[in-house]
């Protein structure tokens, strides 16, 4: 009994090791496919001259670049804070995402109101997890 309770005590120890070399591979993957934004970015603005692209598709490829980068900097705190993710990156990661959403799909002016109203909820659920009292992380 006691060699399969020594066992069970590992189960925790086998999941976190687990969970971390899963996120790792997600990191790699994501900085593959920011290293593929940038190179996109780059193209754009100094090599070719395409005209077909709007400024509203420019912006959109540069915030899905600013979404990898915000995934890669949440990954990266994770491992620098004793394996666990700070609320705030998530929040971060909200707002952009819906600025990004805006930017594309403008189209309904209600929709954008909603969505804003939604960045100013992100916004105040910001400041609460950066009082001091909440804040864990340094």
């Amino acid at each position: 009994m006691k060699n399969w309770m020594r066992h069970v005590h590992q189960i925790p120890a086998i999941l976190q090791a687990v969970l971390n070399i899963t996120l790792g591979l997600v990191a790699f993957t994501l900085c593959f496919f920011l290293l593929k934004e940038t190179w996109y970015i780059f193209s754009f603005i100094f090599i070719s001259g395409d005209t077909g692209t709007t400024a509203y598709e420019f912006m959109d490829q540069l915030l899905v670049f600013f979404l990898y980068f915000e995934f890669i900097a949440l990954i990266v705190k994770y491992f620098k804070s004793g394996f666990h993710f700070p609320l705030r990156y998530f929040i971060y990661i909200g707002i952009t995402a819906i600025i990004r959403l805006i930017i594309v799909d403008y189209d309904n002016a209600m929709n954008t109101l909603l969505w804003s109203l939604a960045i100013l909820a992100l916004l105040g659920a910001l400041l609460l997890a950066n009082t001091r009292p909440i804040r864990r992380d340094n």
